[in-house]
């Protein structure tokens, strides 16, 4: 039973998204692209998914496709951000501060004690929407609201958001719509069930990433087939909102017996990192695919069982595990 995986609208092996790629495969779309997309690897579909997700998540453009701020800028991040922020933040240039994990003022004072000391750079904001460990959600009115105060770029990653949370499933950043200084990227691997990510923002800080972000420029571009299964995905998300209203009872029954949360991402924290793999270990002997969790990538103390609810499991499965979990853990 699958509670391991970002599948959580189960689009990944759905027969709608397998019909629509071989689809695609039938009127000649190309696997591989050949090329960066400023030399031979630019594909109509390339341009197809940009203008469709455009449209679909609210924003001025979209691309397919890596650090955005130059050397004297500031970053202030959500300490819980992914690692692989911080792999994007660490091949930049800028000063870079953490933030208490969704403490609003916490990034309000490192903009100003950095501003006190001199510094007259642009400032980025840069947060999950949903946090992938946690399950809980940012604070975005608020952080957007800090952002437009201090002429910031606010960067949301809406990874777990996407096709789960907001209208037609455009994420939570979607009640930001509007607001051109805000920047979001979003993962076609999770609940699209495909693969490759989009930068939705404003046209001028599209050009500077197309002209500037060295992973745009020098390396090959993403799959046509895969921006072909992207477009269908996103066609899926809005014309089956019954998707996400399971989910979302799914969600909310899985609260009446495991730790509740306000998403698909239920963390069982245990604390003790081998006692948390082997509940993990003996959970998956069960039949049931849950992960262990453990520092790095959660803080010390904290190691915990993930529960990733998609629409592969139902709430009869659901029940089983909060069982296998009570006793195991008892």
């Amino acid at each position: 039973h699958d509670f391991a995986s970002n599948d959580y609208l189960g689009l990944a092996n759905s027969p709608e998204l397998r019909a629509a790629v071989a689809g695609a495969l039938d009127r000649g779309v190309a696997i591989g692209a050949g090329g960066s997309r400023l030399l031979r690897g630019n594909d109509p579909e390339h341009e197809a998914l940009e203008a469709e997700a455009a449209a679909f998540f609210g924003s001025e453009t979209a691309l397919f496709f890596s650090t955005l701020p130059a050397g004297r800028d500031l970053i202030v991040h959500d300490e819980l951000i992914h690692a692989s922020a911080h792999e994007g933040m660490r091949l930049g240039r800028a000063t870079t501060i953490a933030a208490a994990h969704g403490d609003v003022q916490a990034f309000a004072d490192a903009i100003a004690g950095w501003r006190a000391a001199g510094n007259s750079g642009r400032v980025w904001i840069a947060v999950e929407s949903l946090y992938s460990m946690d399950g809980d959600i940012a604070p975005l009115a608020a952080l957007a609201a800090l952002a437009e105060r201090e002429d910031a770029f606010l960067i949301v990653d809406e990874a777990h958001a996407t096709g789960v949370f907001g209208p037609d499933g455009r994420g939570l950043a979607a009640a930001l719509d509007g607001c051109d200084y805000v920047v979001t990227l979003r993962t076609c691997g999770k609940a699209l069930g495909c693969e490759g990510a989009l930068v939705c923002c404003p046209r001028v800080l599209a050009e500077v990433l197309i002209n500037k972000a060295r992973g745009f420029i020098f390396s090959t571009a993403p799959s046509p087939l895969a921006a072909a299964a992207v477009r269908a995905s996103l066609k899926l998300i809005r014309d089956q909102p019954e998707r996400r209203e399971r989910l979302a009872r799914l969600i909310a029954f899985a609260g009446t017996c495991l730790p509740a949360s306000h998403s698909q991402i239920l963390p069982v924290i245990i604390g003790d990192d081998a006692r948390t793999m082997e509940i993990a270990g003996a959970l998956q002997q069960r039949g049931f695919d849950v992960r262990g969790i453990r520092p790095p990538t959660v803080p010390a103390g904290t190691s915990r069982l993930r529960v990733s609810l998609t629409l592969n499991v139902d709430e009869a499965t659901v029940t089983e595990l909060a069982a296998a979990i009570s006793e195991l853990t008892a």
